[in-house]
């Protein structure tokens, strides 16, 4: 832990997001962008009537590969010197590359690296693959731990009756698996609208007019070469742009992981109320404290962690998709400075996530105490009885059954003595009495088996 960081992402937390940092940290930055200039030097390479470069044999091809695959903390550092030289990031990775053409023989082809190209052009590239690559190789595989915990958790509990609450007071029973199948159903959803967002990608110049471009080399499709290199990346081509890609496809997976994360503090808030009522059992942990003064606490720390990490992860998101798609005019840099912090949003929804998942695994279903709340109250039963009665053709069965139970604690006793007092068949009244509060859960343990 650095004691000095001045965010806890990189001093308290840093164990759990450091996964991020080959994705987000300055040096990955770097990375990412000596990744696209390569490949566009070797796309050059490769097309039709770019006769100024020369071709490449396959092990001039690995070796400059080999500058991102290989790319180390001195790579990094050289890179930032030269940056601290001409103050600006990209530019630097150019002198840094045509360095390393040189110490490679290749000096031939130094007039490639960033032919004809503008910063962004680079900059958007390298974002959408950091942001793809973190999305796929971190978050989800995490993402997916929690929803194969919640389906576990479903199958484990789907017959387990308890008492369900709207507005916070007793209502229709439940069973805690079929409501753990709900979060587990809605996580899905969301995971798959994360994950199956195409992030977008631009190469075509200063203004986005591939006025240099074809200045230089009219007679190449450089729309087509524009298009074959971004899908060669594995993302989606835009053509019509200002000079910076519009940030459109990464402020909707912004909201997309936002809406994500508001689902989990939902699951958190509602743990932690189970966990209040007594209904989940937390595993103790020897050595841990749960306050500093009362010895007996057992506190839901983990889902108040992951509740107050996503809170924050979530207003980060949330600027992101409000601020990123506007630029003014042909472009502005305020962009530049919020893309830089799209790791501090990863890296707090990825705490976040780590503490939904520490904290489902060290909680219990106390299922003797959820049957004796449920039992105790009776109530909920009054539902059952006045459908069954609308089906027997009773005189409004609701109204009857509102006088009976609004506002009074009804007893199990009470209830009976009610329906011996209908005026329906005997069958009716036998089919009533044999209602109890536990076994009036409708299809709750056929749902919670449902999850594909």
């Amino acid at each position: 832990m650095t004691l000095t960081a001045l965010s806890p992402l990189d001093g308290r937390y840093h164990a759990d997001v450091a996964e991020l940092e080959a994705y987000f940290s300055e040096a990955a930055l770097f990375r990412y962008r000596v990744r696209v200039e390569v490949e566009y030097l070797l796309f050059l390479t490769r097309a039709r009537n770019v006769d100024f470069v020369p071709q490449l044999d396959p092990r001039a091809v690995a070796a400059l590969r080999d500058l991102y695959r290989s790319f180390s903390a001195d790579d990094a550092t050289a890179i930032a010197a030269w940056d601290r030289q001409v103050n600006h990031d990209v530019k630097a990775v150019e002198y840094w590359l045509r360095d390393r053409l040189d110490a490679l023989g290749l000096g031939a082809w130094k007039e490639a690296v960033h032919f004809a190209l503008t910063s962004e052009d680079v900059n958007n590239l390298a974002y959408a693959l950091m942001v793809r690559e973190a999305r796929d190789l971190v978050l989800l595989p995490v993402i997916g731990e929690i929803g194969a915990t919640l389906r576990d958790l479903a199958f484990l509990e789907a017959e387990t009756p308890m008492l369900a609450r709207t507005h916070g007071q007793p209502a229709t029973p439940t069973t805690f698996g079929k409501e753990m199948a709900v979060f587990a159903a809605r996580l899905q959803r969301a995971q798959q609208g994360v994950a199956t967002i195409r992030l977008t990608g631009k190469l075509n110049g200063a203004t986005g007019t591939f006025a240099a471009h074809t200045v230089a080399l009219p007679h190449v499709d450089w729309m087509a070469f524009s298009r074959a290199f971004v899908r060669f990346l594995d993302l989606e081509p835009v053509l019509l742009t200002t000079q910076i890609e519009p940030h459109d496809t990464l402020a909707e997976l912004c909201d997309a992981v936002r809406r994500l994360n508001m689902m989990l503090i939902d699951l958190s808030q509602d743990m932690w109320r189970y966990i209040s009522d007594r209904y989940l059992i937390q595993i103790v942990r020897a050595g841990e404290v749960g306050s500093s003064t009362m010895p007996h606490k057992v506190n839901p720390i983990d889902f108040e962690n992951a509740e107050g990490n996503l809170g924050l992860a979530g207003a980060l998101l949330e600027h992101f998709s409000r601020k990123l798609p506007i630029s003014r005019l042909q472009r502005d840099l305020t962009d530049s400075t919020v893309l830089r912090n799209l790791g501090v949003a990863f890296g707090y929804s990825l705490l976040g996530y780590r503490r939904v998942l520490k904290g489902l695994g060290k909680i219990a279903v106390d299922r003797a105490r959820l049957l004796d709340e449920l039992r105790a109250h009776p109530e909920v039963l009054a539902e059952a009885v006045q459908t069954v009665l609308r089906r027997a053709g009773y005189p409004e069965p609701y109204e009857a059954l509102k006088r009976l139970t609004r506002g009074h604690a009804l007893t199990l006793d009470a209830l009976h003595a009610f329906i011996e007092g209908l005026d329906v068949a005997p069958d009716v009244k036998a089919e009533l009495r044999a209602l109890a509060p536990e076994t009036y859960t409708g299809l709750a343990a056929r749902l919670a088996r449902s999850l594909g």
